[in-house]
């Protein structure tokens, strides 16, 4: 297939989770024979923190201006087996309207922010990257959320098709390596600042800290305000590459989950972070959330709380149950949850909303 995507990032990984996903994806099509040309609006905040601006498995585009960009998109669309439009993408609202005119043969919408989507749809706030007509023009909406949220896409949005494309992980990128003085630490934290994150974290990472004085607590990200309670034993690294992930989890004796609070809320909405921590092979402990037993088993893939003791209470567990735990989540994500898995998931999705648009039009 022939792929165009219209969406935030893939060369700046820099605040967002969008880039770090789209590459191992790219990666995975690829292999499988697939090309993908991915227009991405070059901002000044991705280009000041820019990891690269070219990978051998993608045509990137980096376009300035929508009306520079407009006729290359719609040659690129011309042939197109599959056209997408992703949420946040700067332009998305005329990138959907070239889309839906385009000749391609499918027209997908890839909503990786559902909650988000959603819960400002239920505040009656716009949402910037979906135009009036909702989603009920396009083949297939695909979302990164399962569970309740894709009723909604249906009802609310008007969503046809829609099936849910997942989190995943590059094993090739994340895998388990020595560990680093520079990330050493009993309790480790990679995320970037979100304030509806930001009760749990304190529960879940800033009390422990306050609690065991002695042990090293580590938070890895971008956009932390100068008004963080940080504590004495709680050290920071700004902005941790996608390089670097490896050795910031390989270096912790326990990494934490916390889940944006719409995500959490909406459920079956796993982070990239719990994927490539398991496939590091390092203990993960997280909030709870619906749908988390879908991906990993409670207790005995990942360890799970909900309050400060229960933090303090799995940095206290023996190193052969955490290691046991770290060995079972590695190998359920490397058999469920990598990039090369999703680019199967990404193919069944679109052939079976390629079969259903043929029969709708042989029926009318």
């Amino acid at each position: 297939m022939k792929l165009v995507v219209f969406g935030l990032t893939i060369s700046s990984s820099w605040g967002n989770g969008h880039a770090t996903l789209w590459r191992g994806l790219i990666r995975a099509l690829s292999r499988r024979g697939h090309r993908v040309v991915f227009f991405e609006k070059d901002v000044p905040y991705y280009a000041n923190h820019r990891d690269f601006i070219s990978m051998p498995e993608a045509d990137l585009v980096l376009y300035r201006d929508w009306r520079e960009v407009a006729s290359t998109a719609y040659q690129q669309l011309s042939d197109a087996d599959v056209g997408m439009v992703t949420s946040y993408c700067p332009d998305a609202i005329v990138a959907s309207e070239l889309l839906l005119s385009s000749n391609a043969q499918l027209r997908t919408f890839y909503d990786l922010d559902t909650p988000v989507t959603l819960s400002h749809l239920r505040a009656g706030k716009s949402i910037a990257y979906i135009g009036p007509g909702g989603l009920r023009d396009f083949d297939l909406v695909l979302s990164y959320t399962g569970g309740g949220a894709l009723d909604e896409l249906r009802t609310q949005l008007g969503a046809e098709v829609v099936a849910p494309l997942y989190g995943s992980v590059d094993p090739e990128a994340h895998h388990p390596v020595p560990a680093s003085e520079t990330y050493r630490s009993h309790l480790s934290y990679l995320g970037t600042y979100a304030e509806d994150r930001q009760a749990i974290l304190a529960k879940l990472f800033i009390e422990p800290a306050r609690h065991l004085p002695n042990k090293k607590f580590l938070i890895g990200g971008a956009m932390y305000p100068q008004d963080f309670p940080w504590a004495p034993n709680i050290f920071f690294a700004r902005h941790v590459a996608p390089a670097e992930h490896p050795a910031f989890y390989c270096s912790s004796t326990i990494t934490l989950n916390v889940t944006r609070g719409s995500m959490a809320e909406m459920g079956y909405c796993p982070s990239g972070r719990l994927f490539e921590a398991a496939a590091c092979g390092v203990p993960i402990l997280s909030d709870y959330w619906e749908g988390l037993d879908h991906f990993f088993e409670p207790g005995a893939e990942i360890l799970v709380a909900e309050t400060t003791d229960d933090a303090v209470a799995a940095l206290s567990l023996p190193k052969e149950e955490l290691a046991r735990v770290a060995a079972r989540a590695r190998e359920r994500t490397l058999a469920e949850h990598t990039a090369a898995k999703r680019a199967e998931d990404f193919e069944k999705a679109v052939e079976k909303a390629f079969t259903e648009k043929q029969t709708v039009l042989q029926n009318v």
